[in-house]
């Protein structure tokens, strides 16, 4: 490698053109996985912190979430929890939204109605994240 260049740092944040590529496959990807949980375009605003108007974009692709704000952050623990619910139950897309609606004593709650708060969402990524370990 010529000693002119620089490698990126790993601390440093992504250049800016990469903020906009990761703000779209974040949006994409939290639409796919909100499907996949059942959740409806309400739910989805609600658990993101957006507007249902919002929602509705970025349902129809025409919304992008902006990388490190909020409701990326919150898009991601939805991702992350689709993955490992999926994870447990394997691709069964009935089963992962049954899951989802079906009250569970562990949580205190049942899941579509828990991940409305940040501490609902963070409590029942843990858990499935817990449950993933197991297998």
């Amino acid at each position: 490698m010529p000693s002119n260049v620089a490698l990126p740092s790993l601390r440093s944040p992504p250049p800016r053109g990469d903020a906009g590529a990761s703000s779209a496959v974040v949006s994409k990807a939290v639409v796919r996985a909100a499907g996949a949980l059942g959740l409806r375009q309400l739910e989805l605003a609600h658990t993101l912190g957006i507007s249902p108007a919002s929602a509705s974009r970025l349902m129809a692709g025409q919304y992008l979430l902006p990388a490190g704000s909020k409701p990326f952050e919150m898009a991601l623990l939805v991702i992350r929890a689709f993955r490992s619910l999926s994870g447990v139950l394997g691709d069964q897309i009935e089963q992962i939204s049954a899951w989802m609606r079906v009250e569970n004593r562990a949580l205190g709650g049942v899941p579509a109605e828990l991940i409305g708060t940040v501490t609902g969402l963070v409590n029942t990524v843990a858990y499935l994240d817990a449950a993933r370990a197991r297998i």
